[in-house]
């Protein structure tokens, strides 16, 4: 079997779902590339040292560029603050690295559109995390769609709900500031749910209206006792939304919402019914479709099982779920077959671009008030 030596750069959450996917997905997908941990980076060397030795990698290093120019190193994890996205990005693919992303691509529009050129140029792959889009159970949803299971798609609604900065006494950190996170719940929570939107509906966002609300305006300063931060981007973000097809939606995420732990939620309407999913509930999908017997109307609940492949790489048997790494781990296979295969993988940079354009101009009518093209 062909290995692929990988480096990760960053070690918290979401370096380690990185790192628990690639020792995962040559188990689970035993037929492809099988990844090989060779490189770990944290600004750390004792929080790198240890994190090598607890994820299994090979060696450990405080510099990115020791994983870029490493020749053993073919694939390289960013999953560092936005901010940094850009310039390790850029890196990698210019030294000829196949690159897999989190989200949003980088702060603003600008260092977006350098790293969708750094891709053009190279001969490499790109990925980014938009998890959620890679759960079987959602890429069936829209199998169902495509074959007209609620007929005519008439609009799509979805709301993205979390509690992480709900908390007023939650001290200040990079993601309310712009200049390390760009905006606030519209970058870090809204992007995921225009993944959605834009693959459940087969169609891109192209005009819109967005709204901010900053709840918290000060937080503590977490290096200073006594003393408080501003908070320079937004709480919450709501957004009427346009798309390419025709057909209108709503968009809103919050990261100050009590109680919701990961409330993303989704419907895409129909001319003849419904698809609904919770990803608290991300086994399973609510499923309406038009009877003229009054006795059969209703939310027909369909779990996730083997007829929703990749979902029989892991279990033989419906209803026994799926995770969150588990989803991870079909992302990266998305990445490790187009690497192989030399066709791109969806969200591609070049798919990423069309998110972040999004973006930018929720961003730019939320300041301005005005409707604006994306």
């Amino acid at each position: 079997m062909k290995e692929i030596g990988v480096g990760v750069i960053g070690t918290a959450f979401m370096g380690k779902a990185h790192s628990i996917a690639y020792v995962a997905a040559g188990t689970a997908f035993g037929d492809g590339l099988r990844p090989r941990l060779e490189m770990l980076c944290d600004i750390s060397a004792e929080r790198g040292e240890a994190k090598r030795i607890e994820m299994g990698f090979a060696r450990s290093t405080t510099n990115y560029m020791d994983v870029v120019n490493d020749p053993k190193v073919e694939l390289i994890s960013v999953c560092v603050p936005n901010s940094v996205h850009k310039v390790i990005s850029v890196a990698a693919l210019k030294a000829g690295k196949h690159v897999w992303c989190e989200k949003p691509m980088a702060t603003d529009l600008a260092e977006a559109e350098e790293m969708l050129t750094a891709a053009r140029l190279s001969n490499c792959q790109t990925i980014l995390g938009y998890n959620y889009v890679q759960n079987p159970l959602v890429q069936s949803a829209r199998q169902l769609v495509e074959e007209g299971a609620i007929g005519k798609v008439i609009g799509f609604h979805g709301i993205y709900d979390i509690d992480n900065e709900a908390d007023p006494d939650r001290p200040h950190s990079w993601r309310m500031s712009r200049e390390a996170s760009g905006s606030g719940a519209n970058a870090d929570v809204m992007c995921h749910l225009l993944s959605i939107a834009h693959l459940m509906t087969a169609s891109e966002v192209t005009r819109l209206v967005g709204d901010y609300d900053t709840v918290h305006k000060q937080r503590s300063d977490p290096k200073i006792p006594g003393q408080t931060l501003a908070v320079d981007n937004d709480d919450v973000c709501t957004v009427l939304v346009h798309f390419a097809c025709g057909i209108k939606g709503t968009l809103r995420v919050s990261r100050v919402a009590w109680g919701r732990k990961c409330g993303l939620r989704w419907e895409i309407h129909g001319s003849e019914g419904m698809i609904y999913f919770d990803q608290e509930r991300l086994n399973e999908i609510k499923l309406y479709t038009r009877s003229d017997d009054p006795r059969q109307q209703g939310f027909k609940t369909i779990l996730s099982g083997p007829y929703h492949p990749p979902y029989d790489a892991f279990l033989p048997n419906a209803g026994h779920s799926l995770g969150f790494i588990d989803v991870k781990t079909c992302e990266l296979n998305k990445l490790l077959v187009a690497i192989e295969s030399g066709e791109p993988a969806w969200p591609s940079f070049e798919d990423g671009i069309k998110i972040e354009r999004v973006l930018d101009a929720i961003d730019r009518s939320a300041m301005s008030g005005q409707w604006l093209d994306v």
